[in-house]
């Protein structure tokens, strides 16, 4: 797999000043899967805010006298950042702190804005001055702009709202409150749970709410602005909900399918959907679309081994471990260079001699992009003894690049563009190839409730306007807005309106 996560967003809010920071390191490790590069946690201790934020993983950032400097307080939010757009240093890292007239902002941000060029250029036009390269920044000036006129925050938000286009599932600290928010796509998962003692928690996944023993309540609706704050003194619970639905179906529903293929956790529910069930379900698929003759069904960890039982299940053949996976290799040992990455895999994935020698094998993974980590798990399986390896995919095959948060930025660096199928399984050494359909890809989350699903990066039907030469030929209209129609202003007419 050599696709990268992206991020992981929390927040937290606590009807009395306690270790937040605690809680949010504890949400950030169940995320870690999200992003490896960097992490942040924001405290806000009675409007003050105290933030750490690096380079490296949850539990080396976040040492005992780390967490210890950041206090206590009412609220939190954190981050977990794999960068799909923005250099990799610390200065990226999120959550970002910015402080303005009205006071200071805190902002975690999950996607990729599809306009971000866009809404950077005009921002710049106007004064804004940008200290990082992330989209995050982009839409936290969008905000600060909105809210120098608006009454709240959350007024502020639902206005910088109409001039952000692509993904973005958001955690928004102010002094005084705390908001999620979802684009009206979808595209990004986010989901509210309750604590014990009255408080409330916002995560990217159900696995963050478990992880400090929330209980979850629901999804954030695509469109939604969810507040969190104080209640009025004598109501039943200390900290209140309630939310701003302007922007909720607005749009159609275009969820990232890829968060139930690989990204989500395998525990965790998407939009009330399993990921383990769904990804299980793909299985089911592939074995029905492209059965295979073989002795033993095997999967690459970790997002391809439910389907691999699924492919079990659904074919009557045998399913066992066939690699064990080092888990105290990191993503950054891993060096540049062909022989650096040839030693790296032989470290981070171990063949079981002892359960595919002398095997027919089913090799089921979750997507090929390159084609070059698949090559080297096949020749990993014959050379412990495998007799033949039958390639199988629980993803259909990558033909474009994703903007909405997914590290794939260009058609040079997908075999599929390049090679047939049948080109793709000579090269890559597998006695047969097949990859799951389109149709299936979206069968396999047919269940959750978010109705649609973005599949862009397998057909190209970008459900936003996309800035990008690459896309040119779809005829997208790039404007700061929804697609353009006849009687739709154009960019430089809203910016000629816009306050």
């Amino acid at each position: 797999m050599a696709l990268e996560e992206e991020c992981g967003v929390f927040g937290v809010f606590r009807p009395e000043a306690g270790y937040v920071a605690h809680d949010s390191y504890y949400a950030l490790y169940a995320l870690q899967h999200r992003g490896q590069e960097s992490c942040g946690i924001v405290v806000n201790d009675d409007g003050v805010f105290a933030e750490h934020r690096d380079v490296g993983l949850v539990g080396d950032v976040f040492t005992a006298p780390v967490l210890e400097r950041l206090g206590t307080g009412e609220m939190a939010t954190g981050h977990v950042r794999y960068g799909t757009t923005g250099s990799r240093s610390r200065i990226n890292a999120q959550p970002l702190v910015v402080n303005h007239m009205k006071g200071t902002l805190a902002i975690a941000h999950n996607g990729n804005l599809a306009n971000a060029s866009e809404l950077r250029r005009e921002l710049e036009m106007r004064g804004s001055i940008f200290q990082t390269t992330t989209d995050t920044e982009v839409i936290s000036y969008e905000i600060i702009h909105e809210r120098l006129r608006t009454k709240s925050i959350e007024a502020a938000v639902e206005s910088a709202m109409n001039y952000l286009v692509g993904a973005y599932s958001l955690v928004v600290m102010s002094p005084q409150k705390l908001l999620a928010i979802r684009d009206p796509h979808g595209f990004r998962p986010l989901c509210i749970g309750t604590l014990d003692d009255g408080g409330v928690v916002f995560a990217s996944e159900t696995c963050a709410l478990h992880a400090v023993g929330a209980t979850y309540l629901r999804d954030v609706e695509p469109g939604e602005i969810v507040i969190a704050e104080r209640a009025p003194e004598g109501a039943q619970a200390p900290i209140s909900l309630r939310s701003i639905r302007t922007h909720c179906g607005t749009t159609p529903h275009t969820a990232c399918v890829f968060e139930y293929i690989y990204f989500a956790r395998p525990d965790s529910d998407v939009d009330g959907m399993s990921v383990h069930t769904a990804r299980q379900r793909a299985g089911r698929f592939l074995a029905q679309s492209h059965p295979a003759e073989a002795d033993i069904v095997v999967g690459v960890p970790d997002s391809g081994l439910d389907a691999a039982m699924g492919f079990s299940q659904e074919s009557g053949i045998p399913y066992d471990t066939g690699f064990i996976k080092n888990k105290y290799i990191g993503r950054t040992f891993i060096s540049p260079g062909q022989s650096s990455r040839e030693r790296g895999v032989r470290i981070k994935l171990n063949p079981v001699p002892s359960v595919v020698a002398g095997k027919r094998v089913v090799l089921v993974d979750d997507s090929i992009v390159r084609g070059t980590t698949c090559k080297r798990i096949i020749r990993l399986l014959r050379e412990a003894g495998a007799t033949e390896v039958h390639f199988r995919v629980s993803a259909p095959p990558f033909l474009n690049p994703c903007y909405y948060g997914t590290d794939i930025d260009s058609r040079e660096k997908l075999i599929a563009c390049h090679m047939s199928e049948e080109e793709i399984r000579q090269d890559i050494d597998a006695d047969s190839l097949g990859y799951l359909s389109i149709e299936d890809a979206r069968r396999m989350a047919e269940p959750a409730k978010i109705g649609g699903f973005c599949t862009a990066c397998f057909d190209g039907n970008y459900p936003t306007p996309v800035s990008d030469p690459e896309v040119s030929r779809y005829k997208r209209t790039i404007r700061t807005g929804v697609v353009k129609t006849d009687d739709t202003p154009t960019m430089w007419q809203m910016k000629e309106a816009r306050p």
